[in-house]
């Protein structure tokens, strides 16, 4: 089993797009890259933590690749728009991959050259990639949040 780490503005949608794909094992919604430790959902939200809202994914890497991660990530966000998606802004909000080895960091840099050699995107891709650093697991009531009130999606 492998980790993988994305960010992609508000992890309730995110997480439900990654359970949906065969060969994700698990889930799990949180914050990372920001200095404080075992923050909160109310201090995420201040934008004074430097954490983004992150899905933390634990994938069989000979059921699903980490380019196929790549390439869900990529799909179900904008990552040309810095610290926003939708109607959500402030950092917590990046566009952000955490990569948990050098493969999955080269990856994630070839995954961003050939999407902007393609012409994919009218604008600059902004998705940072950062090594991983400590995952702090969002609250409980945060954990699979839109299947537990029978939704399917949220704005993104």
């Amino acid at each position: 089993m492998e980790k993988a780490t994305f960010g992609a503005g508000c992890f309730w949608g995110v997480q439900t797009r990654f359970d949906e794909l065969s060969g994700v094992l698990e889930t799990a919604v949180g914050y990372e890259g920001g200095a404080l430790e075992h923050p909160t959902y109310k201090e995420v939200c201040t934008d004074r933590t430097g954490h983004a809202e992150v899905v933390q994914v634990i994938f069989d890497p000979s059921r699903i690749s980490y380019d196929r991660l790549l390439d869900a990530f990529f799909s179900l966000h904008d990552p040309t728009q810095l610290n926003r998606q939708g109607p959500d802004w402030g950092t917590q909000y990046r566009s952000v991959i955490f990569t948990h080895s050098e493969q999955q960091a080269q990856a994630a840099q070839a995954k961003i050259a050939d999407l902007s050699a393609s012409g994919t995107y009218s604008r600059s891709i902004v998705t940072a990639v950062e090594p991983a650093q400590t995952f702090w697991k969002a609250e409980e009531y945060h954990q699979k949040y839109l299947e537990k009130r029978g939704m399917v999606a949220c704005h993104i």
